[in-house]
């Protein structure tokens, strides 16, 4: 059975259709986002998808923090923020503003 909801974000209402499923008992869990790197350790981020860098917001040098946001890429016209997945400093930034990059290109080095 289908089932159809909207939902408003925003100014915008989008109607979203959502297939119910058989419920199974278990439990979901995900793991706890890592909160820094091990000495000597470096974390690569990779784009997720191919896209456009419409935006680059750290510089080499810079301390970010988990969830902070280092570069949108623009894909299937939408805005997509790749963000830090720890805290550290950026080593390298591999990737331009304008840059075309595949998924699973490394765009960020954080130590």
């Amino acid at each position: 059975m289908i089932k159809v909801y909207k939902v408003k974000i925003g100014e915008k209402v989008y109607e979203v259709e959502v297939e119910s499923v058989k419920e199974i008992n278990g439990t979901i869990s995900t793991p706890a986002p890592t909160s820094s790197t091990p000495a000597g350790d470096s974390t690569k981020v990779e784009a997720p998808m191919q896209g456009l860098v419409v935006s680059v917001d750290v510089t080499v040098g810079a301390n970010v923090k988990v969830g902070d946001t280092l570069l949108v890429l623009e894909a299937m016209k939408m805005e997509n923020p790749i963000v830090s997945p720890v805290n550290g400093v950026i080593q390298s930034i591999t990737v331009n503003k304008g840059d075309t990059v595949d998924g699973g290109t490394v765009v960020v080095t954080i130590a």
